[in-house]
């Protein structure tokens, strides 16, 4: 069960300054709050959130996050593209990129067993986690399939399944695309990649104003929206507020397929 989460809690730990010896109850005190926090920061460690083993047929809520035993498990390593996410083909046309992933992934697993090692969680409570199909890395294949990218904030360890990837003009490879961590935070002066040459209309195929006025697909209507106080919340078609909001607005707003999909992102339903 030990994983980076572990290991630095422990070296710190190790490194936790004994108290002074005060005198009498001030003693005992000192010793009570240095038992308690010692039993807090010990169950940090044992959580199963930081570090557990789970085994099951996964629910796949996107390309990147998958759901066993009620426990969301974000492929670690890794960044696949979101579900609402655009790409253009080797035509040139836009085809929605996110879905297919998501897709690809979901016909792979067939149904079959995951086991999976989780260390550690993300910002949204998702464990970051390693995951197998009768012995073969699906973070590994996500990606030497061509539908996620090596993390760059990873130790790269899955860059030469990237370079085969890409050498095959494999899933997004097959034309241009923006990364997915830069596809989040797009701009006009996002970089759109590819292996062969990217059109000269790119620019205002993926970061037009009405790139996402329509969802990626049919089944993904739910519409999420990023508020005054940066509250990510979502809005349902049978909701009042859903009528209101303009998706060519801003470029937080996003698609999703689902409800556990939307919360796993860190969004939040609406209200009303």
């Amino acid at each position: 069960m030990d994983g980076p989460v572990q290991s630095s809690i422990r070296t710190w730990l190790r490194r936790i300054v004994r108290f002074p010896e005060p005198i009498n109850q001030e003693r005992k005190v000192a010793r009570m709050k240095h038992r308690v926090m010692m039993a807090a920061l010990f169950a940090i460690i044992t959580s199963p959130a930081c570090a557990a083993k789970l085994s099951g047929s996964p629910h796949i809520l996107d390309a990147n996050t998958i759901e066993i035993e009620q426990t969301r498990i974000r492929l670690s390593g890794i960044e696949a593209p979101e579900t609402d996410q655009i790409c253009l083909d080797a035509h040139g046309h836009k085809w929605a990129c996110g879905v297919a992933a998501r897709d690809a992934l979901i016909r792979y697993s067939n149904g079959r067993t995951w086991d999976c090692q989780t260390a550690g969680v993300d910002k949204y409570g998702r464990s970051l986690g390693s995951c197998f199909i009768e012995g073969q890395d699906m973070n590994a294949w996500m990606v030497s399939s061509g539908w996620a990218l090596s993390s760059a904030s990873s130790t790269n360890i899955y860059v030469i399944h990237e370079v085969r990837a890409s050498n095959a003009y494999a899933g997004l490879w097959s034309g241009a695309f923006i990364a997915p961590w830069d596809w989040r935070r797009r701009n006009k002066g996002t970089i759109i990649v590819g292996v062969s040459s990217v059109p000269s209309d790119a620019q205002e195929l993926l970061l037009g104003s009405a790139l996402l006025s329509e969802p990626p697909s049919p089944e993904c209507l739910i519409k999420g929206t990023v508020d005054r106080n940066g509250k990510r919340i979502y809005h349902l078609p049978e909701q009042l507020s859903y009528g209101q909001i303009d998706m060519t607005k801003k470029s937080a707003e996003r698609w999703f397929c689902s409800e556990p999909e939307a919360e796993a992102a860190g969004w939040r339903r609406a209200t009303r």
